[in-house]
């Protein structure tokens, strides 16, 4: 079990990502529409945490600024390790910034954080397929290419426990 601290994006941002998972489901494609639990959100994670005490957690993003909405604009397609596939998305710089505080008070309070989100170790993504091979990858950039530029509006942010999807909602966008 891990939790994450995610970015969430507004209901017609978030349509068109499932819209988007549909599309590859339809090919046969794993998405996260039907990963594990199927609660997941579209989203963009901001820090994974593999072991955490959820009121220190709590206390360290509740002192955190909010920054505001945001627009990510998906340009590309990212391909992962073991076939995840996801959304190159461009940010707006003080995003990077606000990461980067984000995961400096988790480990302050006494998160451990999975190693890919990091201080300086963050890779900006909306992931969209979490097992295709190798073989399926033309197939599958061709989808994610074609429902390109894709726009997102981020509108809010939550914790999410990985393993059954439940979410608590957080002040603002940080």
């Amino acid at each position: 079990m891990a939790l994450a601290v995610c970015l969430l994006f507004d209901p017609r941002s978030a349509r068109r990502v499932r819209d988007l998972w549909t599309r590859l489901e339809d090919e046969g494609v794993h998405t996260l529409a039907t990963h594990t639990h199927g609660r997941h959100h579209p989203h963009l994670s901001y820090a994974v945490l593999r072991t955490w005490d959820r009121d220190r957690v709590d206390a360290a993003l509740s002192g955190l600024a909010d920054g505001g909405p945001f627009i990510a604009l998906c340009h590309g397609t990212l391909v992962f390790p073991r076939g995840r596939v996801a959304l190159a998305p461009s940010l707006p710089a003080d995003v990077a910034l606000r990461q980067d505080r984000v995961v400096r008070a988790l480990a302050s309070a006494g998160a451990d954080l999975h190693r890919h989100y990091g201080p300086g170790a963050w890779i900006p993504h909306v992931s969209v397929a979490t097992r295709a091979p190798g073989a399926e990858l033309p197939r599958v950039v061709k989808v994610v290419t074609d429902a390109l530029p894709l726009e997102v509006l981020v509108d809010r942010t939550a914790l999410i426990d990985t393993s059954d999807g439940t979410t608590w909602p957080l002040d603002g966008v940080l």
